[in-house]
């Protein structure tokens, strides 16, 4: 029961996706023949309120619920790994018409056959993890 809050959140979360057609298999694919401005905006909003509350937590403003200071770890910086990595997600973006988050909220509205896309990326995820130590970072 203490993880109801998350729950309730994650069905907000979903219906505001579906209502604002985020998770619109059409909307995605004008974004991607750069026709519409629609996804852009969302995408571009989400990533205006990360990097704020990024900036937030990197200056000590926000805690966790234990009251704990927030911490960011540094990444390494390189460009080949982040060009490679976002190819492969936006051909599968581009190909099943979701990312991963929306797949739930997808299912969620009565489309059956993303309980494939759903389990292909468990195993996709699974292989990575087997093959993580293998490939070059």
């Amino acid at each position: 029961m203490k993880f109801i809050k998350f729950l309730l959140v994650g069905i907000f979360f979903g219906i505001v996706l579906v209502k604002s057609e985020a998770v619109s298999w059409f909307r995605i694919y004008e974004m991607f023949r750069f026709q519409s401005f629609h996804m852009y905006g969302i995408i571009g909003s989400a990533i205006a309120v990360g990097v704020a509350f990024l900036q937030l937590s990197k200056r000590g403003h926000i805690k966790t619920i234990k009251g704990a200071e927030l911490f960011v770890p540094k990444k390494d910086k390189g460009v080949t790994r982040y060009i490679i990595g976002g190819i492969i997600f936006g051909l599968g973006w581009a190909l099943i018409g979701a990312c991963p988050g929306p797949m739930y909220i997808i299912l969620g509205t009565g489309v059956w056959s993303m309980l494939i896309v759903i389990a292909a990326a468990i195993v996709g995820t699974f292989i990575y993890g087997l093959l993580k130590n293998k490939l070059p970072h």
